[in-house]
């Protein structure tokens, strides 16, 4: 008997469908055979489905029987295909009717016991669902509770092929899980660390609130020990809370990295991620035998922090051009080629030379004028051209440190912040979640335009600090930013001086 089951497969942060087809009562030689060009994983399924078959009750096959998994030329990878073929096996053997399982998507992986695993990619795989115009999937539970955060969908979630069989056969009822239950429910911002802690630095305070205003990268320049760290960890209390739409975007990319599987639960607040700076090239932005994202796409609608930037492989860094660019990373492979969101907020820390002491007040810097611009060419001018606002953290007094006088709040920063943003979200209506940084020229002319006088004091900065033409939009847009946070219409010269001071080792040069 011929049986069809819906699943998916999981192609970087998004899932494909595949129907997985089994036909048992063939003539031939007896035993399972798998085509449809399935991996490692995915032939040993046969071990782990015939002994949760047998320990839940129901008998194994016993005559040839051929499971394809189509369509034929797309490679299937992992474990989530073991519930669907169970279940697939006890329709041909007429434990279940065909009809019991039509409209759902299954997969899940199932140990010898008959006991079900969490997969990667519930989001991904509730997506596929609804696209493909299904009434729900079937997960394990731990997998079905991120699905339940996407709409239109009933999510299922069973923990073993017991019950999974008892549910579609109707024995047992299951109720789909309601948003409200789902542990990735919205909640409070992470507490802890908060932007008062940050002694002295007014004008890295100031860029940072402008910086996270618009969306802007930021590169902090300081000696050890000056807060560029302390600083970059409290950004995430000035953003913004996701909206339903980014927090779902942000889950499923947590998901398909099999952050979720093992019971971690993603918070409703907007990731910061730090990767170190050994970090591989695929690593960083993602990729591999088995395509998947990277640190940049883990940080899609957050934080990316690069400590220490000249110390991380120059290669690494080179392959930021393009989502810091574009907010996506393309990935091409022989057999596919697959785009992972990124748009992320690039914060990054550097010293002013090796020794980390060039213009400290207290220190003697150690350094030649050639060994300071070997370490700062380990950064390219197009990347720093990518880097909206770059400032100096100078090292600390002995009275900044010991002054119990408290800065401003990460709640009064954020109040601004996000009016700030509010005042981007209405005048980009038609783009979700677009901000300051990424206007397009168009937007640049019509939002962003000077006065004759400013723009000839523009062009005279850009003669004297040699500014690139990226740079010089660069400069409009954190203009733009901080004529919101003072609640102007238009761009005013202090507004622009502002900005153009933000180009902290364009003027060094």
């Amino acid at each position: 008997m011929l049986s069809v089951i819906r699943s998916g497969a999981l192609i970087g942060v998004e899932a494909l469908p595949v129907d997985v087809e089994i036909n048992t009562g063939e003539e031939g030689e007896y035993g399972l055979w798998m085509v449809g060009l399935p991996d490692t994983a995915v032939k040993e399924s046969e071990d782990r489905v015939l002994s949760a078959l047998m320990n839940t009750g129901l008998r194994r096959p016993e005559m040839h029987t051929t499971i394809n998994l189509a369509p034929g030329d797309l490679r299937k990878e992992g474990a989530l295909y073991d519930l669907p073929i169970a279940i697939g096996l006890a329709v041909a053997m007429r434990h279940l009717e065909a009809k019991q399982c039509e409209g759902l998507l299954l997969a899940g992986e199932l140990s010898l016991s008959g006991a079900l695993r969490p997969v990667r990619g519930g989001v991904a795989l509730a997506l596929l669902a609804r696209k493909l115009g299904l009434r729900g999937v079937l997960l394990p539970k731990a997998s079905a509770q991120e699905a339940a955060l996407v709409s239109n969908i009933e999510a299922y979630g069973v923990n073993s092929l017991d019950e999974a069989i008892r549910f579609l056969s109707g024995e047992i009822p299951l109720t789909p899980i309601p948003i409200e239950e789902s542990p990735f429910r919205r909640n409070q911002k992470v507490s802890g660390i908060d932007f008062s802690e940050v002694k002295g630095q007014a004008i890295a305070r100031r860029a940072t609130e402008v910086a996270t205003a618009g969306g802007h990268n930021l590169l902090l320049i300081g000696p050890p020990g000056s807060g560029k760290s302390l600083i970059a960890k409290r950004i995430p209390t000035l953003l913004p809370e996701p909206n339903a739409d980014e927090f779902l975007q942000i889950l499923a990319i947590q998901s398909a990295a099999g952050i979720t599987r093992d019971g971690s639960i993603v918070s409703w607040h907007r990731p910061f991620r730090s990767p170190h700076h050994t970090i591989s090239d695929v690593g960083l932005i993602g990729g591999g035998s088995i395509p998947g994202p990277g640190e940049v796409s883990l940080a899609h609608h957050g934080v990316l922090f690069l400590d220490e930037l000249p110390e991380f492989r120059r290669s690494a860094l080179e392959v930021l051009r393009q989502p810091l660019e574009d907010g996506c990373v393309t990935v091409s492979r022989a057999t596919a080629k697959i785009t992972l969101p990124a748009q992320v907020m690039l914060v990054a820390a550097m010293n002013p030379c090796p020794c980390g002491y060039l213009g400290d007040r207290l220190r003697e810097c150690r350094c030649s004028p050639a060994m300071v611009q070997r370490y700062r060419s380990r950064v390219s001018g197009p990347l720093l051209d990518r880097i909206d606002i770059q400032v100096e953290a100078p090292a600390l007094s002995i009275d900044e440190l010991r002054s119990a006088h408290a800065g401003e709040s990460s709640t009064t920063i954020r109040t601004r912040v996000e009016s700030a943003r509010a005042i981007q979200r209405q005048r980009f209506a038609n783009r979700s979640g677009a901000c300051n940084a990424s206007m397009t020229s168009a937007e640049l002319r019509q939002y962003a335009s000077l006065e004759r006088a400013q723009g000839d004091l523009l062009q005279q900065a850009m003669e004297r600090l040699g500014l690139s033409a990226r740079a010089y939009d660069r400069v409009l847009k954190v203009s733009r930013t901080i004529a919101d946070l003072a609640g102007s219409e238009r761009i005013a010269t202090p507004h622009l001086l502002e900005a153009i001071h933000y180009r902290s080792l364009d003027r060094r040069g």
